[in-house]
């Protein structure tokens, strides 16, 4: 049995959470300081389909890690 946290798919589902709770923080302080500031609305969006995107990436590591998982099982 290996050490929790030290596999190299327990180390790629590590990162891909940080990176869904990073790009989470980063989205909502950008929507702040745009709101806070006066931007356009395309500016925001702009950073809205940035966020977009860092969650799709995520999602699509997710699903690899998934599938990674799946076929160690058989």
């Amino acid at each position: 049995m290996t050490p929790t946290g030290k596999t190299a798919e327990a180390k790629a589902g590590q990162r891909t959470a940080l990176m869904m709770a990073a790009t989470g923080v980063l989205w909502v302080v950008f929507t702040a300081i745009g709101k806070e500031y006066g931007w356009p609305n395309r500016v925001i969006a702009l950073f809205d389909l940035a966020a977009l995107a860092g969650f799709g990436f995520a999602l699509w590591n997710t699903y690899k890690l998934w599938r990674a998982r799946q076929t160690d099982k058989g």
